[in-house]
């Protein structure tokens, strides 16, 4: 029996293409790389050891096509290799998220053909984007933002391809393990040739705006008439129904076409299914029409499946566009290739499953059901060929750049230390230093400005602007021209009302490199930016966020627009520092955190009214997070210790003043511009600010959840605010002088009564829970 099969094996070449495949639990599969010869059935396996000695030494067969391979075939328009590298990258997708048993196939099967596109040279009939494995932050490479991110298998596939070591095939069978260096959505902390964080859906595509800017900035400040293209990369995008959902591709989207980035090309996925189905059922905008009513150039691509001609017409038509963002609709299947599951919402977020995945193989050309992770021979050199074309790419531009150096040796000094993330020397020597008795009080959000100022005549990397709110926020660069389609020399950006847009588009420009982005609006509103705040800080980008009008104090507008719960929001947030300043001084010292925090971003928060000036406040104890401002009398320790923030720091002085002359209550006052710098400190320094066995009581007009750990009572924000004068309100919440000595001498008469026991807030364990 075993004979008969093998005997009618040796001459299925022929045979096989004549018919349907059977079912695939019946399925006969041969292996041809092998020294002996398997057949698989349901459940059996049969093994031949002896084959006629010529057989052998023959070079393999090559592989039978199915009849849904040779119809395949038969049907595309273009090269055999060219379906057969397409096909691949489906089924290496597939076989990712199924032996993960997790993961996004749907979306890489649909979206393979763009992305060989994209991965192919020009001399191959693809974009030739520029990139290279050998050096993968190459500052002229092409960058490439997946922003439907969960369909990141295509994206460490393509990697994969083209020699990435952190996409190894090892890698790609560890998808979505811990430790792997594929993870389960793109993150560029972990993957070389990822540039961003993506994964909320409307973040990579917002991303991809601010590289353009960027790209463009720097070409305009760098390039020369004898080098015009040291700077000139394009920015390429894949994005899904669900991104261009989002609102805050909107906002992107909308500014984008103001200003004219016509090196930016976004590839829409246009597959009509989301997880709950077909998108029409939330989802029948003409997406073409709003496009165009941004500014864009808008084409429309009907068909990738049976070829990559009209496609590659489009991409070329957008790179010729110099003047608007092209938005190429492209109409794909989700799961092409699936039998059952092509076109559906089930091939989404779920593995296909094996007998699916092999019944898919059964279907693309150059595919085998039998094997897994295969890259054939073919396939491996045709990408081997496009990875040579990106690596001379780079070897030409550094060429060019070395010429350019001897050439321009100031301007290309310039930027090696920009892209390398260098501070130049002297950077803070002219941060304004506030001289008691003789300088003027003023709202800490015009000594923001002052010192953005004294920063930006040394660091010309620093570019940003403000959600329609400069003159409010007081962030304007003096002599800084706008960043305007005829201007892209400006520095100052003009986001408007956009305030998720413009966090996201910060993290674009800072992903890109050789700026210093920073943006800004009221702090209350850095909850319309959340979502792309978070994404800095898992990014580890150092974005300057400037947010003004930080408390209750900012008086008549209200409620809505006074801040509450967002500073302890913030605070909350891993690798998020967050500085409230209460003077001159410490707001020096907050710019100068924020311009080190490289891979941190910082929000620095400032008030609208006036702050009384301290007269012992420092730049330099203010970098340690937390310090005394007010020494207690005498000797031994203090009586009570007042924390406070920001606009609270001077009224705590004054309640200090009055406890010391009406009670003798020796009082500590400190000032905590950063909890998160404080608690970096040495357990001696934090002791010897905060010792912790004396009635300690937090004054900040926020929320009081956070500071628990700092204070046995607080004063703070347990309502929303109220539309009012800035003195009313800080009254009537309980920040007036006159309540905190109250509230001081409560909690010092309170720990009396117990006997003087008075809980030491630094004796406690603290647990490292995470295993390194």
């Amino acid at each position: 029996m075993h004979q008969n099969i093998i005997d009618a094996l040796r001459d299925a070449t022929p045979i096989i293409s004549q018919f349907e495949p059977p079912p695939i639990n019946q399925r006969i599969l041969f292996s041809q790389y092998s020294n002996n010869i398997y057949l698989r059935k349901h459940n059996m396996t049969y093994s031949v050891n002896k084959v006629q000695k010529k057989k052998m030494e023959e070079p393999p067969a090559k592989r039978a096509c199915t009849d849904h391979q040779t119809a395949q075939l038969k049907a595309y328009k273009g090269t055999p290799l060219e379906l057969k590298c397409v096909n691949t990258i489906r089924a290496l997708a597939a076989d990712m998220v199924q032996k993960a048993n997790s993961g996004h196939p749907g979306a890489p099967m649909g979206c393979a053909p763009m992305a060989h596109l994209l991965w192919s040279s020009a001399a191959s009939g693809g974009t030739g984007r520029n990139h290279s494995a050998k050096n993968p932050n190459w500052w002229n490479r092409d960058r490439f933002v997946l922003s439907n991110g969960h369909a990141c298998a295509l994206q460490y596939v393509m990697l994969h391809l083209s020699g990435y070591e952190d996409c190894s095939m090892d890698q790609l069978k560890a998808f979505r393990q811990v430790g792997s260096s594929t993870p389960g959505h793109p993150e560029n902390f972990c993957t070389d040739g990822v540039e961003v964080c993506t994964g909320p859906l409307g973040q990579g595509i917002s991303n991809a705006v601010g590289m353009a800017i960027a790209a463009k900035h720097l070409g305009a400040t760098y390039n020369t008439t004898d080098f015009p293209s040291i700077i000139n990369s394009r920015t390429y995008v894949i994005c899904g129904d669900g991104c261009l959902q989002e609102g805050i591709s909107g906002e992107a989207s909308s500014l984008a076409g103001h200003l004219g980035l016509g090196d930016l090309i976004v590839l829409y996925d246009d597959n009509h299914i989301t997880i709950d189905g077909d998108t029409d059922l939330a989802f029948t905008e003409d997406v073409k029409m709003r496009y165009e009513s941004y500014g864009w150039q808008v084409l429309v691509v009907d068909d990738v499946a049976n070829g990559l001609d009209d496609l590659r017409a489009a991409i070329d038509e957008g790179k010729k566009c110099t003047d608007k963002p092209t938005l190429i609709k492209i109409r794909t299947e989700i799961g092409f290739g699936s039998p059952s599951k092509q076109g559906s919402a089930s091939s989404h977020g779920a593995p296909l499953g094996v007998p699916e995945i092999e019944a898919t193989k059964g279907r693309l050309y150059g595919c085998d059901p039998s094997q897994d992770f295969l890259v054939d021979e073919d396939v491996a050199a045709y990408f081997k060929e496009q990875a040579d074309a990106g690596d001379q790419a780079l070897a030409a531009w550094d060429a060019d750049f070395a010429k350019y150096k001897e050439a321009h040796p100031d301007k290309a000094n310039e930027l090696e230390r920009r892209f390398n993330g260098e501070i130049p020397e002297g950077a803070f020597d002219d941060l304004p230093t506030f001289v008691f008795g003789k300088d003027k009080a003023n709202a800490t959000r015009k000594f923001s400005e002052a010192c953005i100022n004294a920063v930006a005549k040394k660091m010309p990397e620093l570019m940003g602007g403000s959600a329609d709110l400069t003159g409010s926020n007081c962030c304007q660069i003096k002599g800084a021209g706008d960043f305007q389609k005829d201007t892209p020399e400006g520095s100052t950006l003009r986001f408007g009302v956009r305030e998720h847009a413009m966090a996201a588009i910060c993290n674009g420009m800072f992903a890109y490199g050789g700026l210093r982005p920073f943006c800004a609006t009221f702090l209350q509103f850095a909850g319309y930016a959340l979502g792309a705040m978070r994404c800095s800080a898992l990014s580890k980008f150092g974005v300057m966020y400037i947010m003004t009008h930080d408390s209750i104090g900012l008086g008549e507008d209200g409620p809505t627009h006074q801040p509450v719960e967002m500073l302890e929001s913030l605070r909350s947030m891993p690798n998020m520092c967050v500085v409230r300043a209460a003077d001159a001084n410490e707001m020096a010292a907050a710019y100068q955190i924020a311009i080190n925090n490289v891979h941190t971003p910082t929000v620095i928060c400032c008030t609208r009214g006036t702050v009384a000036p301290l007269e012992h406040s420092s730049r330099d104890k203010a970098m340690k997070g937390a310090y005394a401002v007010i020494e207690e009398e005498g000797e031994g320790a203090p009586d009570l210790v007042m924390i406070a923030t920001g606009s609270e720091v001077w009224r705590c002085v004054d309640a200090a003043k009055a406890l010391q002359s009406n009670h003798s209550i020796r009082t500590r006052v400190v000032s905590m511009p950063c909890q998160e710098l404080f608690l970096e400190q040495s357990e001696e320094y934090r002791r010897s600010v905060l010792p912790g066995n004396v009635p300690t009581m937090s004054v900040e007009a926020s929320a009081e959840h956070g500071w628990h750990r700092f204070s046995h009572a607080q004063i703070g924000v347990a309502r929303f605010g109220m539309s009012g004068p800035l003195e009313q309100l800080f009254q009537k919440y309980g920040f007036g002088a006159e309540n905190i000595a109250s509230k001081g001498k409560e909690l010092v008469d309170f720990y009396k009564n117990l006997g003087g026991n008075v809980p030491d807030l630094n004796c406690r364990p603290t647990f490292v829970n995470f295993q390194a």
